[in-house]
């Protein structure tokens, strides 16, 4: 097996999560979105749509980039959540739920599927600045656009322009007719009144063990948040220094599972470091790749006390002052990919 394990200083250096062209959508290597950012090092992080459609790069699960909400939680599968304080940076793990719904001062409201992702049949998405310059939505359903809380404009033609100062309320089929029976153009939707119910459990150093708190993020861009950015993965692998891999409670396959395949993951270690690691497969002769029980046994022989499971396979990349250093599976080389956890110095000068 070839691995590669990068073990991090908290207190040196910070972690960011960055998605590719910095939108909710599209793929770009691992190492484009490193050197774009002036990055030491990095590894790629979530799973996502691997399509050829224009949703390609869609988030398959949460995804917070600088407090804003770019994509809900899936099947409360795992998530890394990251704070970058002013001497250090703290890592959470945890498995959020994504609950929906906007809201008018009428307490008027309608329930959200989802944000920043296809809509699908009889469904409300809300679309933010984030995923672009238009919902990319066909003709049949109904839109409201929305500019600073207000429904300027409802629309049954698709493909809405999303203005920088609000968002589109996006529905099809039922969630269609649920929108124009509430709102009609002229409605306040107050900016502060749509959020967000998102439960977390991160562990004892945010909430108390296993409690789940309802935090609220709006759409506005300077929601007080604590988590900075989460990233998702599939699944669990350890906890509080003891093997507990929730495969079965993610909804990921059997064969995902117990497969060796290529695999990208993180670790927290007892002494307080924090682990990246790549494991190449799929290469015979060179690195078979892992399955999660080995993946996690291995994580556990060094030192780690919780782990995740990021995305793998043909994703797995680690790059490394400005090379890639693992061997990724596919042929064509390094994949692209939707987002990518970056390291970046605290100093500028190297130690």
């Amino acid at each position: 097996m070839k691995i590669n394990l990068l073990r991090l200083d908290l207190t040196k250096v910070r972690l960011d999560v960055h998605h590719a062209f910095d939108k909710a959508i599209g793929v770009e290597p691992t190492s484009a979105i490193a050197k774009r950012y002036h990055a030491v090092a990095a590894i790629n992080a979530g799973f996502f749509r691997l399509d050829k459609s224009e949703y390609a790069g869609d988030a398959a699960g949460v995804l917070i980039l600088d407090k804003r909400l770019f994509s809900e939680s899936k099947d409360l599968r795992a998530a890394v959540g990251i704070i970058n304080g002013r001497s250090a940076t703290k890592v959470y793990f945890g498995h959020p739920d994504f609950r929906a719904s906007v809201v008018d001062d009428n307490y008027t409201g309608i329930e959200i599927a989802g944000t920043n992702r296809e809509r699908l049949k009889d469904e409300v998405i809300v679309y933010t600045p984030d995923f672009g310059n238009s919902t990319r939505t066909k003709s049949g359903g109904v839109e409201l656009v929305l500019r600073r809380g207000k429904v300027i404009s409802i629309d049954r033609r698709g493909n809405s322009p999303i203005p920088r100062d609000g968002f589109v309320l996006s529905g099809d089929g039922d969630g269609g007719d649920g929108l124009i029976e509430r709102w009609k153009v002229g409605a306040r939707i107050r900016q502060h009144k749509v959020h967000s119910e998102v439960m977390y459990d991160f562990g004892p150093d945010i909430e108390k063990e296993r409690k789940r708190v309802e935090r609220f993020l709006t759409f506005d861009p300077d929601v007080v948040f604590k988590l900075e950015d989460v990233t998702n993965g599939v699944p669990q692998l350890l906890k509080n220094g003891k093997i507990d891999i929730t495969w079965e409670e993610e909804k990921a396959s059997k064969s995902f599972a117990e497969i060796r395949h290529p695999r990208t993951a993180v670790a927290k270690l007892k002494d307080g470091k924090f682990l990246m690691i790549t494991v190449d497969g799929r290469q015979p002769g060179v690195s078979v790749g892992m399955n999660l029980q080995e993946l996690a046994e291995y994580l556990l022989s060094l030192g780690a006390t919780d782990a995740k499971n990021l995305d793998g396979g043909g994703s797995t990349t680690m790059f490394l002052d400005g090379k890639i250093i693992n061997t990724p599976s596919d042929k064509e080389g390094e994949r692209k990919v939707s987002d990518a956890i970056l390291v970046t110095l605290r100093n500028k000068t190297r130690k």
